[in-house]
């Protein structure tokens, strides 16, 4: 793990490989450790930089505005690298394409899994499972909060929670605690948002775009990859990953590797 001081905050990140610069940006709920089963099979051929966002992990949170992905133009201005390719899942899938639009020239491809986009408003199918799986909880009590959210997105509306690794929830479930911490702190900070948001620019992003999601993921985040894939110039909709939902990057690491292995420059 290395620090650097990005924008004014310190930001940890780890730094394995070399070649073309690849960065990992990972799920709200979850921080750079969801990346460890696409870490060392991308740097045979990759400098891969798997970071924490601000807030998360073991990166710090200075009480001073910034947004996500204006931090993702500056680590890379830290590192002096001009261009990278951003792998989001997620949150991080959604602060790529807002970087990718805000910071068009340092991103030279996208591959998204199970991203949400800026300016996306939720279904009342999706609000509803979500009352459903999770309800109405404390927001104070991280390890019920957290419960209920890897039951959404972990586990899935189409599965069991005995369906999945127990190994695969209690990581996922530790790392979301850590992660509701860092939201609640967040929540004091004025985080920017990109203006205008992404969804009615994505016709915009002018890299190679690759787009997949879990085959149990909610099906908003499965017609939003449709429609990323769509509207992208340069679209490309991965089949969904068997066997997996929201974070298929972290709980089918071998389908994803391979995909990204194809597709990253």
């Amino acid at each position: 793990m290395t620090k650097i001081e990005v924008n004014g905050a310190v930001l940890a990140y780890d730094d394995l490989g070399a070649g073309t610069p690849v960065v990992l940006l990972h799920a709200g709920i979850a921080d750079r450790r969801m990346w460890r089963g696409q870490v060392d099979a991308l740097a045979a051929r990759h400098r891969v930089l798997a970071l924490d966002l601000r807030g998360y992990g073991e990166s710090e949170l200075p009480p001073a505005p910034f947004a996500h992905h204006d931090d993702v133009a500056g680590f890379l201005d830290a590192l002096g690298v001009p261009r990278a390719a951003l792998v989001g899942c997620s949150f991080g899938g959604k602060v790529a394409v807002d970087t990718a639009l805000a910071h068009p020239d340092r991103v030279s491809a996208l591959a998204l899994f199970g991203a949400p986009v800026s300016g996306h408003e939720w279904s009342e199918e999706t609000e509803q499972l979500w009352e459903d799986l999770v309800g109405d909880v404390d927001p104070e009590d991280f390890a019920a909060t957290a419960a209920g959210e890897v039951r959404f997105w972990v586990v899935g509306p189409g599965r069991r929670t005995e369906d999945v690794d127990p190994e695969l929830i209690r990581f996922t479930e530790e790392m979301d605690q850590r992660a509701l911490a860092a939201e609640l702190a967040l929540s004091a900070v004025e985080v920017g948002e990109l203006d205008p948001p992404a969804i009615d620019r994505l016709d915009e992003l002018a890299v190679p775009v690759l787009v997949g999601t879990g085959v149990h993921d909610v099906a908003d985040i499965r017609r939003l990859a449709d429609r990323i894939a769509a509207e992208a110039p340069q679209g490309v909709r991965l089949a969904d990953v068997p066997d997996a939902a929201h974070l298929a990057p972290l709980e089918r690491p071998e389908p994803v590797n391979e995909a990204l292995r194809e597709f990253l420059p």
